[in-house]
């Protein structure tokens, strides 16, 4: 079984096209990946742990929480796919790009070519650097198969 890490953008629907074209294939691929229901990421540090007056802190409380739960994944996974969406700067994904690069995980990043630039570093320490959800599915596919079918 192949244990892989679905990083990045929260705003598509790009980790169930993924996981869909792989339980198609039966591929025998376990996915782990972020809480992606923004506002319970947001929100889950003064929910669990008290109220704070400023954002600073609320959103302190949150991440260091939500970094319980990707350090695990991160560490954890056999590979990591890291999706930068079109719209938002996801500063959050190259973070976990970066914590992946130092644990020398296998790598596969996903942007369009506007990224291109900006993610050159990302993209250095990348196994493969894809356009699509399609292309990184096939990437896990040969991964386990062997097969460019």
């Amino acid at each position: 079984m192949l244990n892989v890490y679905l990083a990045g953008e929260i705003h598509s629907n790009w980790r169930e096209e993924i996981t869909q074209l792989c339980e198609k294939e039966k591929l025998d691929i376990k996915f782990t990946f972020p809480v992606t229901d923004h506002e319970a990421s947001d929100n889950c540090g003064v929910e669990i742990l008290g109220a704070e007056e400023k954002n600073f802190w609320k959103d302190r409380k949150g991440a260091n929480i939500n970094s319980i739960r990707t350090k695990k994944s991160i560490q954890d996974c056999d590979v990591i796919i890291v999706k930068f969406g079109e719209k938002f700067k996801q500063w959050n994904a190259a973070f976990d790009a970066g914590y992946a690069t130092a644990l020398n995980k296998s790598m596969i990043v996903i942007h369009n070519d506007d990224h291109q630039h900006a993610l050159k570093e990302v993209d250095g320490s990348a196994a493969a650097v894809a356009s699509d959800q399609k292309q990184a599915f096939r990437i896990l596919k040969y991964i386990l198969e062997g097969s460019l079918d």
